[in-house]
């Protein structure tokens, strides 16, 4: 029972540090564009966090294979509270550049923060259910992800940008004060690991490749929608409530899907479950092609959201559920890193093409890429690797 309080304790921190994330998320681009930034512009502040965090995440992992995990898992809060501060500061005096900085510090907490507690979800879980808890997991940033972007543009039309960017303060400091019973009970635990002899040779095996592989695909895709769909709906003069609104059906659909896309690998296999959830995400972006405004843009929300609820736990069982544990944290490091480099490829690649094509252009290559992504997850089983993960 204790195991189970605490595991709740870290998916409601997990909980509310991406709700402070996420209420942000749906006005990055509308913010840079008040501050007269081009879409190529655009593009680049908002891969600011992005960069951040995928070069701060082997930080993150080192800290928590030395038994930092929980040291991790609270200064990543108080760092996103910070950042808030900062995203604060930037509106009242709207200078572009420290919306830069703050961008760059949440990335940095992001990168302390993710790796510890993937890998730390993996070793609480119960025997044989490591999908299904990394399910429940994933149902808290979704969660986050419909009350978030929702709660982000309605907040930033009603309160402007000042208000809006200062929940990011209040839900990160409640992040870090949940994170600090378990640390109590539970930190000593993680210490084991700095004593131990670690290789990072045990990165290489084909199912955690293939798997970052896929994740980096996946991620491309999706820098194209959070990105440049927002900032489609801003140039056309939409209110900003209607992509957080977008991101809402997302955020409902994947978490509804995640705890059946972790019960589903742990009983078939990651691979198949991965297959039919980036299907699903084709679909969605097929739809975004032909509709991309609302309410019939809804359709690809709610389609993309549940293939992200199959798919997303089923490439982290792939990718972690058979890694040593004292090599975990890395490894969800490495592994997380890949959905960072795949989000900055995309919001700077695609920042181009929406500067040569318009906003509008960037969604016809989104089910070419996801498609990439489907096939980076077979990769085991054409080496004859059946059932991978």
């Amino acid at each position: 029972m204790s195991s189970l309080r605490n595991v709740w304790l870290l998916n409601f921190s997990t909980f509310f540090f991406f709700l402070g994330i996420s209420v942000v998320n749906p006005i990055v681009s509308p913010f840079a564009i008040t501050l007269h930034a081009a879409p190529f512009m655009v593009g680049l502040v908002a891969g600011v966090a992005s960069v951040v965090s995928l070069f701060s995440k082997p930080l993150g992992g080192l800290l928590g294979d030395r038994g930092y995990r929980f040291h991790a898992l609270f200064f990543g809060n108080l760092l996103g509270a910070f950042a808030g501060a900062l995203y604060v500061g930037s509106a009242v005096t709207g200078n572009l550049s420290l919306f830069a900085v703050s961008r760059g510090i949440h990335g940095f907490a992001m990168g302390l923060f993710f790796p510890s507690s993937l890998s730390t979800a993996v070793d609480l879980a119960p025997e044989g259910r490591v999908g299904e808890t990394l399910g429940w997991r994933g149902m808290m940033f979704s969660l986050g992800n419909i009350i978030g972007p929702a709660l982000g543009g309605y907040l930033s039309d009603i309160l402007g940008f000042v208000g809006a960017f200062s929940f990011t303060i209040l839900f990160s400091a409640v992040g870090a004060a949940l994170v600090v019973p378990v640390w109590k009970v539970s930190g000593g635990d993680y210490r084991k690991h700095s004593e131990e002899r670690i290789s990072y040779r045990g990165l290489l095996r084909l199912t955690f490749v293939a798997a970052s592989l896929a994740l980096f695909f996946f991620s491309l895709s999706y820098a194209g929608v959070i990105t440049y769909l927002p900032a489609l709906y801003k140039v056309l003069g939409m209110p900003q409530s209607l992509f957080g609104i977008y991101m809402m059906v997302i955020g409902m659909a994947s978490f509804v899907m995640r705890v059946v896309g972790g019960r589903s690998a742990d009983s078939v296999g990651p691979v198949p479950v991965i297959r039919a959830g980036i299907s699903l995400v084709i679909v969605g972006y097929v739809f975004l092609v032909f509709y991309p405004l609302p309410p019939l843009s809804y359709l690809s929300a709610l389609t993309v959201g549940a293939g992200f609820g199959l798919a997303v736990p089923a490439m982290q069982l792939m990718a972690l559920g058979n890694l040593p544990a004292r090599i975990r944290t890395m490894g969800s490091s490495v592994y997380t890193m890949f959905f960072d480099l795949g989000m900055l490829t995309g919001q700077v690649s695609l920042g181009y093409v929406a500067q040569l094509r318009g906003y509008d252009g960037v969604f016809p290559l989104l089910p070419v890429i996801a498609t990439v992504a489907l096939i980076m997850a077979h990769i085991p089983l054409l080496r004859g690797r059946k059932g991978a993960g």
